[in-house]
This record gives structure tokens, sequence and C-alpha cells, in this order.
């Protein structure tokens, strides 16, 4: 089938389809006239390739897997490995960004976030259960030894 067709079958434009083959992931041959053409098959298949991007994986990954699917006796338990693999890969994206929130709430209304980041957490524990151990009073003056007190 030619460009054209395929590209309406699929539900997508020319454009895309040239992406795709360019990047390998469709491949079609090329007919006396120079037309391309592509075996009946490439529909399904490009209709897996936008699920794919719509579950998460980039056109890389979707490339990279490209033979093992098209090789695999059984696409079925192919396509649930790579799905529990990707799903592994979320769960610790998710734990680095559980983290990195972590780490931005604990800085929330603490003041000069150069100086939480410049202390150990345990140095910045001690220090701010030593000044509110002491507790003078909003005016007075930053501990004499912080380097970063006139820093906010």
């Amino acid at each position: 089938m030619r460009i054209g067709e395929l590209a309406a079958e699929a539900g997508m434009t020319t454009d895309a389809i040239r992406f795709y083959e360019k990047v390998g992931l469709v491949e079609g041959r090329r007919l006396a006239n120079g037309y391309r053409d592509f075996p009946p098959e490439t529909v399904p298949w490009l209709h897996y390739v936008r699920t794919a991007q719509t579950l998460g994986f980039s056109l890389a990954e979707i490339t990279r897997h490209l033979k093992e699917l098209r090789d695999a006796p059984d696409s079925a338990a192919a396509l649930s490995a790579l799905f529990a693999e990707k799903i592994q890969v979320i769960d610790a994206r998710m734990a680095e960004l559980a983290a990195l929130r972590a780490d931005l709430d604990a800085r929330v209304d603490t003041g000069c976030p150069l100086r939480a980041a410049a202390e150990p957490v345990g140095h910045r524990a001690r220090r701010q259960a030593r000044q509110s151990a002491a507790s003078p009073g909003p005016s007075s003056p930053p501990p004499a030894g912080d380097r970063l007190s006139n820093v906010s």
C-alpha cells in the first residue's frame, strides 16, 4: 500500500510515517516509479506505536524493542514483559520524584535555601535545636560562626 493509503488507514499524516521510516520504526520498499510501498501489517504496527507512546514509551524504546517483538514466538508474553519492565522504570522514577519532593518540602519556610543546602542534615537539626532552645527572639543577630548567615 502506498504512503497516502497507509496514512489514511493508520489515522496519521504522511509526514509522521516518513519520520517513522527515517528512524526505523516502519519499512517500506520503493517501487520502480519511486513510490513507497508498505505491507498491510504496517497499519496495526503503527497503531501499536501510537498506543505505546500513549503508555509512556519513547520512540527510542519502541525502536529498540521492534525486532524483539516481531521475532517473539508469543508477542503477548513479550509485551507483558516490556510492560513489567516499564512499570519498574516508572516505580523507580516515582521514588526519585518522591525523594525530590520531600527534599523540597523540607526546605519550605527554612529561610535561605543556600544555608539549608550547605549544611548536612544532622548539623541543621542540631543548629535548629540550639536556636529554639536559646530562642532570644526574632531581632537577635545570627550565630557568629554561621558563615552563610548574611545570605538570604
